[in-house]
């Protein structure tokens, strides 16, 4: 038998002998290599989970016009600077004042299928618009003027430049639904951009556009930069309310994440040097015979770190799994969505776990180098 071979079955016999200590180091390393995989895959993956939920709270970038004019060829160039990846939806918007039932009112013209996806907020009582000379009431605006659901209105618009002897632009709505938002929005009726545009009898033009993009704050600030240099009809904004608050959580998230991890770790490894040094107290006596045979202090540090090290690589593959699905449980169950995994994160987890365990032999392995064989072969 070769001395690598004689190597590994010395260690796996002494680590059978004494399975019941060893199971209960494994499961400590075991859990927290688990821990160490799941909180690093979450620490990872929250920006983009976060990301998303933030998304439901509107949009996080403004685009207004820098000049007199913005149309919505000026939108897509400034759209086309972000990644299709992260643009979550792009929605214009054109403000008129028109009159319904005689009173002044301020319509908004915007795409609704784009406007579902960055005002998610938005709580519909009824239909979205979905054809032409539909209209969306806010909550307030209905109240006012005792509108529901089904109710055919005339909305008319006067043109800017109107001779007396003409009439103002009139078109007969259906009212699909009432919209609710606890905010300004509730004082606004929207319809569909080309419909507004035929009430005014003008088109081309947007007054601002509201943008979503999943995206961490450096990389929005990025893109506000870089449209506006590369877009100069558009002035590009951020959302500070959004932004600064998905950022401050973010941050204090990952923080939390961290530090747990961090003391996750310690605690594994308090547990696995208490139980090495249990095992050294019970091999007194086999390290001293051995030291009074002539075995060397490097001999046996060599067998007491190998034994940690198998138990590290052992517990650490069986928590990069483990780890993986506690992850993916906590992402379904907070966040509602999966999660990817990592493959780079199995070595990691692997070469983390050896490294944690070796530390934590080392002072057991110190006081079995200090054994005397005299004192222990006399029973002292």
């Amino acid at each position: 038998m070769s001395k690598r071979k004689m190597y590994f079955h010395m260690i796996i016999t002494s680590l059978i002998r004494r399975r019941s200590r060893m199971v209960v180091a494994l499961l400590a390393i075991a859990i927290g290599a688990a821990i160490l995989s799941g909180l690093v895959t979450i620490y990872y993956d929250v920006p983009r989970q976060m990301g998303a939920q933030f998304r439901n709270y509107g949009a996080n970038m403004i685009f207004t016009p820098t000049s007199d004019t913005f149309t919505l060829e000026d939108m897509e160039q400034g759209l086309s600077q972000i990644s299709t990846g992260e643009l979550v939806g792009a929605t214009p918007y054109r403000y008129e004042t028109v009159r319904i039932h005689e009173q002044p009112i301020m319509a908004a013209g915007t795409h609704m299928e784009d406007a579902k996806k960055t005002s998610p907020y938005w709580l519909v009582e009824g239909e979205w618009p979905q054809a032409t000379h539909e209209i969306l009431l806010g909550n307030n605006v209905a109240e006012n003027l005792r509108l529901k659901t089904g109710d055919v209105i005339t909305v008319s618009f006067t043109p800017e430049e109107k001779n007396e002897d003409d009439t103002d632009n009139m078109i007969d709505f259906t009212v699909t639904g009432t919209v609710s938002t606890g905010g300004s929005e509730e004082d606004y009726v929207y319809m569909e951009l080309t419909d507004l545009e035929e009430l005014t009898g003008t088109g081309g033009s947007v007054d601002l556009a509201e943008i979503s993009i999943s995206a961490a704050s450096e990389q929005l600030t990025s893109y506000m930069e870089k449209i506006n240099e590369n877009t100069p009809a558009v002035s590009a904004r951020l959302v500070k309310r959004v932004t600064a608050s998905e950022t401050t959580v973010l941050s204090k998230l990952q923080a939390l994440v961290l530090l747990v991890t961090v003391i996750v770790l310690a605690l594994t490894m308090i547990c696995v040097a208490t139980t090495m040094t249990a095992v050294v107290t019970e091999r007194r006596k086999e390290i001293g015979l051995r030291k009074a045979l002539g075995a060397s202090d490097g001999s046996i540090i060599k067998e007491f770190m190998g034994e940690g090290m198998m138990l590290g690589g052992l517990g650490g593959i069986i928590g990069a799994f483990v780890g993986f699905a506690f992850a993916q449980t906590v992402s379904v169950h907070v966040f509602s969505s999966s999660i990817s995994f990592r493959p780079l994160l199995v070595p990691v987890t692997i070469i983390v776990s050896i490294a944690i365990t070796a530390i934590a032999c080392l002072m057991p392995i110190r006081s079995a180098t200090t054994v005397d064989p005299a004192l222990v072969l006399k029973g002292e």
